[in-house]
């Protein structure tokens, strides 16, 4: 196995891990003991927020075509990532591709057992609140951002010896 997909799928399963892991310990360790919110720092709490919708909620619905059509979806596109993932050369974008495929992988694991997403961060400042996330959404928006900053940058390729 090539070190780049060898690295990308090593990073999927490791952010899998970190969302169920991190899901599993606030549901059944922190939330019974001390119910949400909680709040942690002045700009930082822990909340519960059942995400049946895509991002920040869009497309929410309690429908179950739903839930399957967004667990569908995400599956085509973890499948399509993996097959790009098959094909990188350089090391980041295998990163950036894995961070976005366990990040997938693992809210669809919530909507296959829960129906919907579990998000419990929740940042605010001056009376806004950004809406609460988890650890696969942030895996999500860090690969994606690594992958477009990485398309984004010029690279130089190293000219042929004379």
């Amino acid at each position: 196995m090539r070190a780049p997909l060898r690295a990308g799928l090593l990073t999927a399963l490791t952010i899998l891990v970190a969302d169920q892991v991190s899901k599993w310990l606030i549901m059944e360790h922190v939330f019974r003991r001390w119910p949400p919110p909680i709040e942690l720092t002045d700009f930082f709490n822990l909340v519960m927020v059942w995400n049946r919708g895509v991002s920040f909620g869009m497309l929410a619905s309690d429908s179950q075509a739903t839930r399957w059509l967004l667990v569908a979806v995400a599956l085509l596109i973890t499948a399509g990532l993996g097959y790009w993932l098959t094909r990188v050369e350089r090391r980041l974008n295998a990163l950036s591709i894995g961070l976005v495929i366990g990040g997938a992988i693992g809210n669809v694991v919530d909507r296959l057992r829960f129906g919907a997403v579990a998000d419990f961060f929740d940042v605010h400042a001056f009376g806004y609140h950004w809406p609460a996330f988890n650890v696969a959404d942030s895996a999500i928006t860090v690969g994606v951002c690594l992958l477009l900053v990485d398309g984004l940058v010029e690279r130089k390729e190293p000219s042929a010896a004379k």
